[in-house]
């Protein structure tokens, strides 16, 4: 119980450092505007997926490329800002539940509509 509190507020830090990094230090045009959704850290805390959104979904592929790109610079950049034993190795995945989250939503809502008349 307590290993997985620990692998979440270390997945907690990792989401936070990311993005401000992201944010100012990452000049690949690719990135953009991207927001960091979720950190899954494996139980070796060897590996770590980050999930992303983009505002524009056209261009999800492109910011991921990106940002995997740039994942060793990210990787060594928090190395210096979060002290742990073993840095994880980062992949970045685009996160499509918000996407799936607001179709579904619009599905509900013209069902709601049509109920209605």
């Amino acid at each position: 119980m307590a290993n997985i509190q620990r692998q979440q507020k270390i997945a907690d830090q990792i989401q936070r450092e990311l993005a401000e990094m992201i944010a100012r230090e990452v000049r690949d045009p690719r990135v953009g505007m991207v927001t960091l959704t979720a950190v899954e850290v494996s139980a070796d805390r060897a590996h770590a997926t980050v999930f992303f959104t983009c505002l524009d979904a056209a261009r999800a592929s492109a910011a991921e490329k990106g940002l995997n790109r740039a994942a060793g610079f990210l990787r060594t950049g928090l190395a210096r800002r979060i002290k742990m034993f073993t840095t994880p190795t980062l992949k970045f995945r685009y996160d499509e539940s918000v996407e799936r989250g607001a179709y579904l939503s619009g599905l509900i809502d013209s069902v709601a509509t049509e109920g209605n008349t």
